[in-house]
C-alpha cells in the first residue's frame, strides 16, 4: 500500500475506495476500476513523456558534448554532464512509479533492459606516444635530442588521436545513453561514470599534449 501511495498521486481513501470492499455494489466496483486504471494509464503517459524529454535532451547534449570537447572547454564538459546526471536522476524517479503501473496493468518490460553493458575505455587502449627514448641506442644527448625532433610530428599526431579518441568514447557512451531515454537505471548510471573516466582521460591527455608539445 504505501508502495503505490508512493508512486501514484492518490490519497488513502482513493486507493481504498479503488480496492475495496464492494461485494453488493458491483456498479460501483467497475466504476472505481475504471476510474483507477483512467489515472493509471495517464501516469504511465507522464513516465513516457519524460522518458522522451530525456532522450531529446540526451541527443542534444551529444552534440554539445561533442562541440565542448572539441574545444577543450573541460569546464563546462563536467557542467554538461552534471546535467544529464540531474536528468538521468528525474528518469529514475519517475521509473519507480512506471514499473509499479507496469506491473499492476499487466504490462510486460523490455526482458533485455537489464543485459546491456558499457564498453570501457583505458589509457592502454589509447594510441601510442612515441619517445626518443625509446626508438634506438643512443651514445649521447645530441643524438637523442635530434631524434625528438624528427619524432616530433609523429608525436603531435598521437596527441590528437588519443585526445580524439577519449573524446569519441564518451560522447558514445552518452550517446548510448541517451538512446534508451536514461530508462535503464543500471546502464544510465554505468554510462554516465564511463563518460566521467572518458572526461578524465582526455584531460590527461590534454596534459601530456601540453608537456610534450605545448
Amino acid at each position: 500500500m504505501e508502495a503505490l501511495l508512493a508512486a501514484v498521486p492518490m490519497s488513502a481513501a482513493e486507493l481504498r475506495a479503488a480496492v475495496g470492499r464492494f461485494e453488493s455494489d458491483m456498479a460501483g466496483l467497475l466504476l472505481a476500476s475504471v476510474r483507477t486504471a483512467e489515472r493509471a494509464f495517464a501516469e504511465l503517459d507522464a513516465c513516457e513523456a519524460m522518458i522522451d524529454t530525456a532522450a531529446a535532451r540526451g541527443q542534444t547534449a551529444v552534440v554539445r558534448l561533442r562541440e565542448l570537447l572539441a574545444a577543450e572547454d573541460a569546464e563546462r564538459v563536467s557542467a554538461e554532464l552534471d546535467a544529464l546526471e540531474d536528468a538521468a536522476g528525474d528518469v529514475r524517479r519517475a521509473m519507480v512509479a512506471f514499473r509499479l503501473l507496469s506491473h499492476v496493468l499487466g504490462r510486460d518490460m523490455d526482458a533485455q533492459a537489464g543485459q546491456r553493458t558499457v564498453a570501457h575505455l583505458t589509457e592502454e587502449d589509447l594510441p601510442h606516444l612515441p619517445s626518443a627514448y625509446r626508438e634506438g641506442d643512443f651514445q649521447d644527448l645530441f643524438a637523442i635530442a635530434d631524434r625528438g625532433a624528427q619524432l616530433a610530428p609523429e608525436l603531435a599526431r598521437a596527441h590528437r588521436a588519443r585526445i580524439r579518441t577519449a573524446a569519441d568514447h564518451a560522447v558514445d557512451v552518452v550517446r548510448s545513453a541517451a538512446a534508451t531515454g536514461f530508462a535503464d537505471e543500471r546502464f544510465a548510471q554505468d554510462s554516465l561514470d564511463e563518460a566521467r573516466r572518458a572526461v578524465r582521460l582526455w584531460e590527461q591527455c590534454l596534459e601530456e599534449r601540453r608537456r610534450d608539445v605545448g
